[in-house]
């Protein structure tokens, strides 16, 4: 490279002037650090929503849908904007409390614990929900679980499905709702890891089967129906990692079909995560690092913002909502096929 090479873009400093948000993160793009990290994101993600060909998969972790986040979720799956939905058993069912009616209230961290305790108050850093109304939603899924037939095997977005069918005809709102009317797929890699797990146990009219291997078949056959997949990680962890893993089977199974190497690595990736990579924890673990592994394009368009994802979540999605992006999701519902009866 030549010295004149390293100045063939630069930075822009930002000016306040009357400008919207799409307009505003765009220009972010051009100035430094997380900043500009967002700005890419926002750029990236708005280029991939409008590419006929990609299937896009959204992995959701974190406390998000106590913190208010998961009507932004909820408005992209309305939208069209996602065609799988990885998430956490937390994310998936605390969205269904507040769906009840049910509020979370704004808190603090700087609390005696001991006084929460006492008075059936649980905490997630600077917010609280009311223990009693809690259990009233793990009650609602105890009955829900125990309501269904026990001669079946079911993938976790067989069961998602149901409850958003289930939880539509009671006018809950929720992510499984809004997914059930969309026909969107819904995983839970770890969904016993949350309120589901408890109503599973607590249920009188016995457990239900969840098969993840299943799971994995069925989130195969979504990505061997794709030509090209884009990926949006809020946070990390088992979700963000299950989707990542969706490049490798495909490429694995390509190779048997055709006998010899295959690549076929998502062609576009986000990630909002506070987590750093050096720490060896898989939701810092870079994109470029994915393409080590054949999960990311290296000549794709992908973005990490290190940032709250409270903070950047609400900026990006009203940013995509003033560009008026038209897209209609990707039909997979063959993977509700066993339990869709009407």
């Amino acid at each position: 490279m030549k010295r004149d090479d390293f100045f063939k873009e630069t930075v822009t400093p930002l000016e306040v002037k009357k400008r919207s948000v799409s307009e505003l993160l765009e220009a972010m793009a051009d100035t430094s650090f997380q900043g500009r990290k967002l700005g890419e994101a926002f750029k990236v993600w708005s280029e991939m929503l409008q590419d006929r060909d990609v299937s896009i998969y959204f992995g959701f972790t974190g406390s998000m849908s106590t913190a208010g986040m998961w009507k932004i979720v909820g408005w992209m799956i309305d939208s069209g904007y996602i065609d799988t939905l990885v998430s956490t058993g937390a994310n998936i069912s605390e969205d269904i409390y507040a769906g009840m009616g049910f509020p979370y209230g704004k808190g603090t961290p700087y609390i005696d614990d001991e006084l929460l305790l006492k008075n059936k108050i649980d905490r997630y850093y600077d917010e609280w929900a009311d223990e009693y109304k809690y259990r009233e939603m793990e009650k609602l899924l105890t009955d829900f679980i125990g309501s269904l037939p026990k001669n079946h095997v079911y993938s976790t977005a067989e069961m998602m499905f149901l409850l958003g069918k289930h939880l539509d005809s009671l006018g809950i709102d929720s992510l499984a709702t809004r997914a059930y009317r969309k026909r969107v797929p819904i995983f839970s890699p770890a969904i016993m890891d949350s309120s589901y797990g408890i109503a599973s146990v607590l249920s009188e009219k016995g457990r239900i089967v969840l098969d993840q291997f299943k799971d994995f078949e069925q989130l195969t056959k979504i990505e061997m129906a794709s030509s090209d997949t884009g990926v949006v990680y809020i946070g990390g962890g088992v979700p963000k990692d299950t989707i990542q893993l969706m490049a490798v089977i495909k490429a694995l199974l390509l190779e048997r079909e055709k006998k010899e190497e295959v690549v076929k690595p998502h062609k576009y990736a986000i990630q909002i995560t506070t987590d750093s990579p050096q720490w060896g924890g898989l939701s810092g673990a870079t994109f470029e690092e994915a393409i080590s592994w054949g999960k990311i394009a290296s000549k794709g368009r992908y973005a990490i913002c290190y940032c709250d994802a409270t903070i950047a979540l609400p900026l990006i999605s009203h940013g995509i909502y003033e560009k008026g992006i038209s897209r209609k999701n990707r039909d997979f519902s063959f993977v509700f096929s066993e339990v869709d009866k009407r």
